[in-house]
């Protein structure tokens, strides 16, 4: 049988690298890092942020800023917001990559599949027809055609425009 090695040599930084003491998801109030750690926009109650570890080419996020874990947390002002960006962020999605379609979830608990259960988290990832193609056979693999910064850099002009018409 012949041998297919995938190269990922970014997941070396998260196998070796170090764990967060704190959630990912609570953010600090200074925007100094929000290119690192890949914060698209902010608004009053959420924000949307990158995964750094997508399932596909733009899998996107919207987090509320506090810390719940349970979507009847939310306080009315939350929802809406929430609500807002999922939209912001499907029109955005929908100009820079053109998918097919869209996947928008939340797990609710770690037996629901949420990687994060403390921290209440909105998953949005683009699908296109074939996007797996012959990989999803081998091992669930995934292919990221596009570095994070790259899409990074893509998307936040298109945010940073959608604040400025708000």
């Amino acid at each position: 049988m012949e041998e297919n090695i995938l190269w990922a040599p970014w997941r070396m930084d998260y196998i070796l690298g170090p764990k967060p003491d704190s959630c990912v998801f609570c953010l600090p109030e200074t925007t100094t890092e929000d290119r690192e750690r890949l914060v698209l926009t902010r608004g009053r109650h959420a924000y949307v942020i990158m995964n750094k570890f997508p399932y596909n080419c733009g899998h996107l996020m919207v987090v509320p800023y506090r810390h719940v874990s349970c979507l009847t947390d939310l306080n009315q002002a939350e929802s809406e917001e929430c609500m807002t960006l999922l939209q912001q962020a499907t029109a955005v999605m929908k100009e820079a990559f053109n998918p097919n379609g869209i996947n928008i979830g939340l797990n609710l608990g770690s037996a629901a599949g949420a990687g994060i259960a403390a921290h209440l988290h909105f998953q949005m990832v683009p699908r296109w027809n074939g996007d797996s193609s012959f990989m999803a056979v081998f091992s669930a693999t995934r292919v990221v055609p596009e570095s994070l910064l790259s899409t990074y850099d893509r998307l936040k002009p298109r945010f940073d425009a959608l604040s400025r018409d708000a």
